[in-house]
């Protein structure tokens, strides 16, 4: 599965499943860097067929309204450390990943993992 971590979410995270043998790229790896705009990331989302994955609500209304981004998992930890949030993934990411072969809408916080029927 392949995946674009947004600018809100660390370079950490997306180094750490690229490390679990996923696809990754972070919006530092794009021309614009944590500049990339919202419209971009659904784009190359789209072109990629990239899980997004961030903090930003936008992208969670925007599935709800326009399945755009297609795939997103929604990142509501709030503000935990980086070590937090890496081990939190390390934990619960296959998982994920299996979750996203039915659905398009996931979310993950400090305690759980949210699933959203599909719409």
């Amino acid at each position: 599965m392949k995946f674009l971590v947004d600018a809100n979410l660390p370079n950490k995270l997306a180094k750490a499943i690229g490390r679990m043998g996923h696809t990754v790229i972070h919006t530092d790896d794009l021309p614009n860097k944590e500049k990339t705009s919202d419209k971009e990331i659904k784009a190359i989302s789209s072109d990629q067929n990239l899980v997004v994955i961030s903090k930003d609500t936008d992208f969670f209304d925007s599935h709800l309204i326009q399945s755009i981004p297609s795939k997103f998992l929604f990142v509501s930890t709030g503000n935990i450390t980086n070590k937090e949030l890496l081990k939190l993934f390390e934990k619960n990411f296959e998982n994920i990943v299996t979750l996203f072969e039915t659905y398009n809408l996931i979310g993950i916080d400090n305690q759980q993992i949210v699933v959203y029927e599909n719409q």
